[in-house]
């Protein structure tokens, strides 16, 4: 499954998937994942939520960001929710380019039944017509 929240910067993005995993780390039985470019929201997450800094990592595309997402999900197979908070940062895609992108996450997340949330620094009006049913603010 794939939720996707758009949003300019500064409003919000950030804030809403902080909450949302901290209302899902108390009622899901798997782990969660959270995924930043920065250590700036650590220590607003639960502490059981697993805060992985991407920028520390070298990674520089998104075919390497994609690999990242599977070896973290190859390494724990208890996994249900994987927050990315800035994919067009990580995968260094525009909009209309990280659909391809995400529709290869939804069948990873479909395999290995790993639900993702995604923050994407953009307006709900600029996200691509297939995209706009799993966007949820």
């Amino acid at each position: 499954m794939i939720q996707i929240i758009s949003g300019e910067k500064g409003e919000g993005k950030s804030k809403h998937l902080i909450d949302m995993a901290n209302k899902k780390v108390k009622e899901t039985l798997g782990h969660i994942v959270y995924l930043n470019n920065d250590r700036e929201h650590m220590y607003q997450l639960n502490y059981k939520i697993r805060f992985i800094v991407v920028d520390e990592f070298p990674i520089r595309n998104c075919r390497e960001f994609l690999g990242f997402i599977c070896g973290i999900i190859a390494q724990d197979h208890d996994i249900d929710y994987i927050y990315i908070d800035g994919l067009l940062k990580f995968t260094r895609l525009s909009v209309e380019e990280a659909q391809n992108f995400i529709e290869e996450l939804l069948q990873i997340g479909e395999k290995y039944n790993v639900h993702f949330v995604i923050g994407m620094s953009c307006k709900n009006k600029d996200i691509p017509e297939p995209l706009k049913s799993y966007l949820i603010a």
